[in-house]
């Protein structure tokens, strides 16, 4: 057989290529064995068409905006477009502004430093950390959180008493995920949605985990932003962005201040300067723009856009189907969910394993295994700690995280696919499940640099 013929065969019934898929890795038991990226939910594996696209571009790579050269016009324009590729998948709309920043952590500090004075900001204790944080940073805005619902009808009635009960009445600002990082559950948005209008609020939706599985619309979803990062949608080239209503980011200044976010500087005769800012959205992208970053989430949004998503999302549905199957047969595990069993999901779940640190677990998969997964408490530490409330895990045991005296060390598995994860990949995670399960590790690990990493030997 071929290698071209090896590459394809290896990466049948994924819809999309993507880089990586021939890697080969060591096992500690010896041999190699296909790699298996069951971590997409993380960062995902860049689109073959998006690293094609970036390598055909990349010589005629020149600075963006007022250079003269051809180069330099040919990556403003470049990025320009991009701008509006990324706006065409989100559903913008002419009122929208597409803000190109670093990640959806960047996007969400982004709107926390436009908010109004005196803006109250809502967000469920349930969201990861870009969306749980980024607000107390400014002194002026106050922050309530939300408890975690148990059902989606409780997550907006617990909304709706919130917004009804704020005081003083003024701006307000609820921030709520589209799907999980943790438990892949869809939120419900456009409910969500209807409770902060119908309050007077606004609404961010941090798409970082529902863009790369689901279709985002904004204007369908009623959302007033949407955020996500590129290295979520297979474009891991260091962009995110921050799309939506311009009022707040034209009244506010910049994110930045520096070239680029400023259209006119004069020295006053008191020896200080006058700055006219920009209005459109470079405003908030001061310094030389990332037009690689850019491009290649634009590349990312037609790829998926051109290959359809009621494709792409029947196909995943079918793998987290077979993953929650075959998670179900094995009774020491327990799959975490904040809405119950019948939840609508994307491609990521979380896990625990009676007896086993997830730390100790999640080495074992990828040591023995080839297969990358995540353990930890995915920078969403009270969903985390919710949702392992009762389960308790042994302190003492390789890879467990250290906890404060009085608490348990809590950890947990995550395991996520997208649109090249290949049916193997699959099939192998759950064989190294049951596996581990019934006859335990063949190697021997231990704790380094906080890490649970196999040991030298398996003695």
């Amino acid at each position: 057989m071929s290698v071209s013929a090896v590459a394809a065969d290896r990466s049948v019934c994924a819809p999309l290529p993507v880089l990586g898929r021939d890697v080969r890795v060591p096992l500690v038991t010896g041999g190699e064995v296909d790699y298996a990226a069951l971590d997409y939910a993380a960062s995902a594996p860049a689109l073959q068409r998006v690293w094609d696209d970036v390598a055909a571009y990349a010589p005629y790579y020149g600075s963006v905006h007022r250079g003269a050269g051809y180069l330099s016009q040919l990556s403003t324009d470049l990025f320009e477009n991009s701008r509006r590729t990324i706006a065409e998948f989100l559903g913008c709309g002419d009122d929208h502004q597409v803000v190109l920043t670093r990640s959806t952590t960047d996007s969400l500090n982004l709107l926390a430093a436009v908010l109004p004075e005196h803006t109250r900001v809502f967000v469920f204790e349930t969201e990861h950390h870009a969306s749980l944080l980024p607000w107390e940073q400014r002194p002026d805005v106050a922050v309530t959180y939300l408890n975690a619902p148990r059902t989606p009808r409780q997550a907006v009635d617990t909304l709706e008493k919130a917004l009804a009960e704020r005081d003083p009445y003024g701006p307000a600002l609820v921030c709520v995920t589209g799907a999980s990082n943790v438990t892949g559950e869809l939120w419900p948005v456009r409910e969500l949605a209807a409770a902060a209008h119908a309050h007077g609020a606004r609404i961010v939706l941090d798409a970082a985990q529902l863009a790369p599985h689901h279709p985002v619309d904004i204007v369908e979803l009623d959302v007033d932003w949407v955020a996500f990062s590129g290295h979520k949608l297979y474009a891991p080239f260091g962009a995110g962005v921050l799309a939506g209503r311009a009022d707040w980011l034209q009244a506010a200044a910049p994110y930045l201040a520096g070239g680029g976010a400023s259209r006119k500087v004069s020295r006053r005769t008191d020896g200080g300067v006058d700055v006219e800012w920009h209005t459109t959205a470079a405003r908030h992208e001061a310094g030389s723009p990332n037009v690689i970053g850019a491009y290649a989430i634009a590349s990312a949004c037609r790829a998926l856009t051109e290959a359809g998503f009621d494709g792409l999302v029947a196909r995943e549905q079918e793998l987290i189907a077979r993953l929650r199957a075959g998670l179900a047969e094995v009774p020491e595990v327990n799959v975490l969910s904040l809405f119950g069993e019948d939840a609508a999901r994307v491609g990521v779940l979380s896990f625990v394993v009676e007896g086993w640190n997830s730390s100790h677990f999640a080495a074992a998969l990828s040591a023995e295994y080839g297969i990358g997964v995540r353990d930890g408490l995915f920078c969403a530490h009270p969903l985390v700690r919710t949702l392992l409330g009762s389960e308790p895990q042994a302190p003492g045991e390789c890879g467990a995280p250290d906890a404060v005296p009085g608490e348990r060390s809590l950890n947990a598995i995550r395991v996520s696919v997208g649109v090249g994860t290949p049916d193997e990949h699959v099939d192998r995670f759950l064989r190294a499940v049951k596996e581990l399960v019934t006859n335990g590790a063949t190697w021997n690990y231990h704790t380094e640099d906080g890490r649970c990493v196999p040991a030298r030997s398996a003695d």
